[in-house]
C-alpha cells in the first residue's frame, strides 16, 4: 500500500513542480535541501496525529540540531524523508506538496481538468488491458462540448491500448485523444471513433444536481454532492433554501462520487438537514498525545464541534429540520462525508443505500514553512507545504475508526453496463432509494460480476479522499530546542 501511495504522489509532485516564483519574485532567496527539510521535520514533530509510532519523530531523538541535521541528510530529497521516514506505515492520507499555491487552488475547488469525471476498471481479473468508463461530465467543459456523457467507454489514449501499467500516465496530458469502445455481451471492441479532450483551470461547484422529485410519498429532494468545498458553502446553501421553500420531508444525499474536504462544511451540510440540534456535539477531536494534553487543559470547548446555524459568511443556514436523511455510497466516498453521516447517527435515522465506503476518519491541515505553521510569514525560499493528518474524528456516542468503511442499510453497486441517467428516478441507486422511501423493498445485486475499479481521475487531487479543517491551529510551545 505505501509503495502505491508514494508511487501515486511522485505522480502528484509532478504536477505540483515549481516553474516559477511570480508571486515571491522581489523577495525569493532558494531555500536549501537542508533548510526544506528542517521544516518538514519540525512540523511533523509537532502537529502529526501518528507521532508516537515514528520513533525519528520523538522528542528526545536527537540531542542537537547537528545529530538532527545528519539523519535529515540521510535522505536523497525533502520527498524521500517525508515519506519514507517520517509518516507512519499505517497512514495512506498524509502528504506533501512542493507547490503550496496550486494545493490552494485545490482547497477552492479549482483543477486543471477536461471534465470527463471517470474510473477505470481491467478487461478481467487476470487481463493486463483496462477500460475507461464515464461517471459524469461537468459543465461548460471539453467533455461537455464534445459529447461525452455519463456511461460512455473508452480504451486507448492516443491510439494506445490503457494497460494496468499505462493508464495513470496517459490520462495525465493537458491534452488526449480517447478511443471510444463498446460492450457486446462479454467482449470488448473499439468503436472506430475518437474524441479530443482538452484541460483546463476550473472551478467545479460540487452541488451537481439539486433538485425535488414529485413522488408518491410527496417531495422528495435530491442533491447530488460531490465535494464538500468551503468555497460553495453558499450554493449548497441555496439548494437547501430550495428544498425548504418546496416542503420537502424526505431527503436524499448522493455522495457515491463525493470524496470528501472540509470538516466545516460536513457540520454545515448536517445542521442543513437537521437544524434542530443547535448547540448540541457535532464531532469531537482526538489529537497527538501533546496536543490532546495541552488542549484538554486549557481549551477543552476547541476539541468540541457543535452543530450551528451559521455558514462562514454569516448567512443563516436553510435547515430541513428532518428525523430521518438517506444517504447514497460508494467506495468512492470518503472523509468528510464519512464524517456527515457517522456525526448525524446519533441524533436521526440514517439509511445508506449503496456500497461500504472508504474507511476515512482522520482530518489533516497545511503546514507551512513558518514560526506558527500558518502562511502569514512563510518562508520565501520556497513553497513546500505538509499536509499531515492532525486528528482523528469521533462523534457524540464515541464512534471512530471505521477503518473498514461505513456499512450500507441496503447493499447495491452501480453497473456500467446499466449506469442511468443522474438525478433520473429509473437510475439504480436512486430508483432503490425512492422503493425504499415508497415502502418497497429494493432490487439488490451484491452478487454483481462488476470488477474492482483500478483508478479514477479524482486521484489526480492532491486533495483526493481527504478531510482538513480551515480552522486556526492551537499555537503549541515547540518541544525541542537545541
Amino acid at each position: 500500500m505505501k509503495t502505491t501511495r508514494n508511487l501515486l504522489l511522485s505522480f502528484f509532485l509532478l504536477l505540483f513542480t515549481l516553474s516559477c516564483h511570480d508571486d515571491l519574485d522581489d523577495v525569493f532567496i532558494p531555500a536549501n535541501d537542508l533548510e526544506i527539510k528542517n521544516f518538514i521535520w519540525r512540523a511533523m514533530n509537532d502537529m502529526y496525529l501518528y507521532k508516537a509510532d515514528v520513533p525519528d519523530l520523538a522528542d528526545d531523538r536527537f540531542a542537537t540540531q547537528a545529530e538532527l541535521d545528519k539523519f535529515l541528510k540521510g535522505f536523497a530529497s525533502p520527498e524521500n524523508l517525508f515519506y519514507d521516514g517520517l509518516v507512519a506505515n499505517h497512514d495512506e492520507f498524509s502528504f506533501l506538496v512542493k507547490d503550496y499555491r496550486k494545493l490552494e487552488k485545490s482547497l477552492d475547488g479549482i483543477n486543471l481538468i477536461n471534465g470527463m469525471q471517470y474510473g477505470v476498471i481491467a478487461y478481467s481479473e487476470t487481463s493486463e488491458e483496462v477500460l475507461g468508463y464515464v461517471r459524469y461530465v461537468l459543465p461548460n467543459t471539453s467533455a461537455e462540448e464534445n459529447g461525452i456523457k455519463r456511461g460512455d467507454l473508452f480504451n486507448t489514449v492516443d491510439g494506445v491500448q490503457l494497460t494496468r501499467e499505462n493508464y495513470f500516465r496517459l490520462l495525465q496530458p493537458a491534452s488526449y485523444s480517447i478511443g471510444l469502445a463498446e460492450i457486446n455481451e462479454d467482449e470488448i471492441s473499439s468503436t472506430g471513433e475518437t474524441v479530443t479532450l482538452q484541460k483546463e483551470e476550473y472551478s467545479s461547484n460540487p452541488v451537481y444536481i439539486a433538485e425535488v422529485l414529485d413522488t408518491p410519498e410527496g417531495n422528495v429532494g435530491y442533491l447530488m454532492y460531490n465535494g464538500f468545498t468551503s468555497s460553495f458553502d453558499e450554493a449548497l446553501n441555496e439548494a437547501f433554501g430550495m428544498f425548504k421553500a418546496e416542503g420537502v420531508e424526505n431527503l436524499i444525499v448522493d455522495l457515491r462520487y463525493n470524496g470528501g474536504g472540509s470538516v466545516e462544511t460536513a457540520n454545515d451540510l448536517a445542521s442543513m438537514i437537521t437544524g434542530q440540534f443547535k448547540g448540541e456535539i457535532f464531532s469531537k477531536e482526538q489529537w497527538n498525545e501533546d496536543y490532546q494534553t495541552l488542549l484538554e487543559t486549557t481549551a477543552p470547548e476547541s476539541l468540541i464541534n457543535l452543530f450551528n446555524d451559521r455558514i462562514k459568511t454569516g448567512a443563516a443556514i436553510n435547515s430541513l429540520g428532518l428525523g430521518k436523511v438517506y444517504f447514497i455510497t460508494t467506495l468512492r466516498t470518503a472523509s468528510a462525508s464519512e464524517l456527515l453521516i457517522n456525526s448525524l447517527k446519533p441524533y436521526i435515522e440514517v439509511v445508506q443505500v449503496g456500497e461500504n465506503t472508504t474507511g476515512k476518519f482522520q482530518a489533516s491541515t497545511t503546514l507551512y514553512d513558518s514560526p506558527n505553521f500558518r502562511r502569514n510569514g512563510a518562508n520565501a525560499g520556497h513553497t513546500y507545504a505538509v499536509q499531515p493528518l492532525i486528528y482523528k474524528t469521533l462523534n457524540a456516542n464515541n464512534v471512530s475508526d471505521y477503518v473498514n468503511g461505513l456499512t450500507p442499510d441496503f447493499e447495491i453497486s452501480e453497473s456500467i453496463r446499466n449506469l442511468g441517467i443522474l438525478g433520473d428516478p429509473q437510475e439504480p441507486l436512486l430508483a432503490a432509494v425512492l422503493d425504499i422511501i415508497e415502502g418497497r423493498v429494493p432490487a439488490m445485486n451484491v452478487n454483481s460480476k462488476e470488477l474492482k475499479v483500478l483508478g479514477e481521475n479524482e486521484m489526480y487531487d492532491p486533495l483526493y479522499q481527504k478531510m482538513y479543517t480551515e480552522e486556526p491551529l492551537p499555537l503549541f510551545e515547540q518541544n525541542v530546542t537545541f
